[in-house]
């Protein structure tokens, strides 16, 4: 079946999340004169990391809102160095002011949206915030790219793998979902959520993890292997 439509995640797909966030939490410690607390940078950034993989969850069930998952782990970062701060919701908009200026698309995603303009339709599917990531891709310049294409959990009701988020996905461009991919660098999440739910699921593995391959998704090391010129009106 030839593939008309592909749906992206933003985290660590289009948006190099990850080491974004690391210069934004390093930027704001140091500004906050809170490195101190640490032997090393990367012990600070291992633990914002490991305390958003636990608030965020919260987040995409429901138990918390996309502000309140900010300040659980805001309060547990904070309470695990012994330091209080009159208002952690202002302590985060700190930080995000300084992650924000720091937003970068990896290098290979805006050649390639450019190569897909006008051979396929482009859309989003995030376990996100609409505001929070329409204002990132904005930043980064790929948000015409994809319109008013863009569906986020956080509206839905809904997050990812849950088969009724894709699927919504598929129903925003248009397109049955054996005619959608969709391109995602969380092997679980993304690869297997897509599969199950019958679009085309790509796996982003830009690190070359190593993680069990199963049947039904594809691996692919960057989004260069979506070019036009490999695309064509064939599948991927």
């Amino acid at each position: 079946m030839t593939i008309r439509g592909i749906l992206f995640d933003i985290d660590d797909t289009l948006i190099d999340y990850s080491a974004t966030a690391r210069v934004g939490l390093l930027r704001h410690l140091t500004a906050e004169n809170l490195l101190r607390y640490f032997q090393s940078s990367d012990e600070a950034v291992d633990l914002w990391r490991a305390l958003e993989e636990q608030e965020y969850p919260r987040f995409l069930t429901g138990e918390l809102t996309f502000a309140g998952q900010q300040q659980a782990r805001t309060q547990r970062f904070l309470s695990h160095i012994g330091v209080k701060v009159k208002d952690p919701v202002e302590w985060f908009a700190r930080y995000a002011a300084r992650r924000d200026t720091a937003w970068a698309a990896f290098p290979d995603v805006p050649p390639t949206l450019r190569g897909l303009a006008g051979q396929v339709t482009l859309g989003v599917v995030s376990n996100s915030s609409l505001a929070h990531q329409r204002g990132k891709l904005a930043t980064v310049g790929l948000l015409d790219h994809f319109s008013e294409s863009v569906l986020c959990s956080e509206e839905f009701g809904v997050a990812k793998p849950d088969p009724s988020i894709f699927l919504a996905g598929c129903d925003m461009i248009g397109l049955p979902p054996d005619q959608v991919a969709y391109v995602g660098d969380r092997f679980e999440t993304d690869g297997i959520g897509a599969r199950d739910a019958g679009l085309r699921a790509y796996w982003l593995d830009r690190t070359a993890r190593g993680v069990d391959h199963r049947e039904g998704i594809t691996v692919i090391p960057s989004l260069a292997v979506l070019s036009a010129t490999t695309f064509g009106n064939s599948d991927l």
